[in-house]
């Protein structure tokens, strides 16, 4: 197994010492956004808030509106299982960017949970607007969140890095209309059907396609361009869908237990595969060969590593029908709702959910 002991000790060790501290840690944690992953973004934000201790941490729910107006609810509001993320806002008066970001700075926090998915929160656009105040966050810093976000960019790298991807190409908006035809014929050479159109910077799967009919390719694309100005046309790999997790403790990064993905009513890991409970079979460890396995931790830490991710990752790769590993995309910030993979995987190997936001918390301070 490619995570020893040694490293499971000193995951615990980490966790021990975390909980050591006396005084209480003052988090700010920042959810919702402008982004079609709003909703996710909530439960998110709501789900850390109910699993922080209170009495390791000082606790202020913020809550970004989908037209970047800033609301800070009561806390209560996020503890009570009867109340929902959006009803804790709705009587709040909203707070504008910069005045918000001023009163969390005076107010005192020590660190901001980003729990935000999709533009805005998995970009770098929250990152820089808290590193130009001097607040540390959870994840990763600007640049790897924004290259981690756009995926032909982080694709390319990757690549350089030695890892597998599946081969692709991008258009642009103003491109697509009148080259809408050479884009298609481009595509139907070097790819063949089925063929993957997807946004070039969204998460979540949103705007994902898999075309089986080149009649479908403009009808993919136009719902890809919905969700960005800028789209991929890849080649689609049949095999395995795997991701595999991997977080910080202290001087070390450690990929997690890889999760098998195999949704029971969709032909891929989409939208509502991902955050619908049972909708998706989740194997952790997957039922694969061990050496399959320890290829899957050690590209998933390379790619970590090739981006400058930092905090936690989560990678999503196809193990193809032939045998070989492609790399999809990273997710600097996974999920961290009742469905989520990261925790799942942490808690396959014995580091429950209040522990890893621990370590993630942890890891943010660092960056004092």
């Amino acid at each position: 197994m490619f995570i020893g002991a040694f490293c499971y000790c000193y995951v615990s060790r980490m966790v021990r010492t975390t909980k050591m501290r006396k005084a209480k840690i003052r988090v700010a944690v920042i959810m919702g956004g402008p982004s079609a992953e709003h909703e996710v973004s909530l439960k998110t934000g709501r789900k850390i808030i109910q699993t922080l201790a209170q009495e390791k941490y000082l606790i202020q729910p913020v809550v970004v509106t989908k037209d970047r107006k800033w609301l800070r609810p009561p806390l209560q509001n996020f503890l009570s299982s009867s109340s929902s993320a959006k009803n804790a806002t709705e009587v709040l008066v909203p707070t504008p960017e910069n005045q918000a970001l001023r009163e969390i700075k005076t107010h005192g926090v020590d660190v901001v949970f980003i729990a935000m998915h999709g533009e805005f929160g998995e970009d770098g656009t929250i990152q820089g607007l808290l590193e130009s105040i001097g607040l540390p966050y959870t994840g990763s810093g600007v640049l790897a969140s924004a290259l981690g976000m756009d995926k032909p960019r982080s694709l390319a790298i990757f690549r350089d890095a030695g890892l597998r991807v599946p081969d692709f190409f991008e258009a642009a908006r103003t491109d697509w209309g009148p080259g809408a035809k050479s884009f298609k014929a481009r595509a139907l050479k070097a790819f063949g059907l089925p063929l993957v159109i997807k946004p070039a910077n969204r998460g979540s799967s949103v705007g994902v396609d898999i075309v089986q009919d080149q009649s479908q390719i403009e009808l993919a694309a136009d719902s890809a361009f919905s969700f960005s100005d800028r789209i991929m046309l890849q080649k689609y790999v049949a095999g395995t869908e795997v991701t595999c997790g991997v977080i910080e403790a202290g001087d070390k990064t450690i990929p997690l237990q890889p999760t098998q993905i195999v949704p029971k009513t969709a032909t891929f890991f989409d939208y509502y595969s991902k955050y619908t409970p049972g909708a998706t079979e989740e194997v952790t460890p997957p039922r694969l060969p061990q050496n399959i396995i320890q290829t899957i931790q050690t590209t998933a830490l390379r790619a970590h590593q090739s981006l400058g991710c930092s905090g936690m990752s989560r990678t999503d790769m196809i193990l193809g029908d032939d045998s070989k590993l492609y790399v999809l995309e990273i997710n600097t910030i996974p999920g961290m709702t009742e469905t989520s993979l990261l925790p799942q995987a942490a808690q396959a190997v014995g580091i429950s959910f209040p522990e890893l936001l621990d370590l993630i918390i942890e890891s943010g301070l660092k960056k004092r």
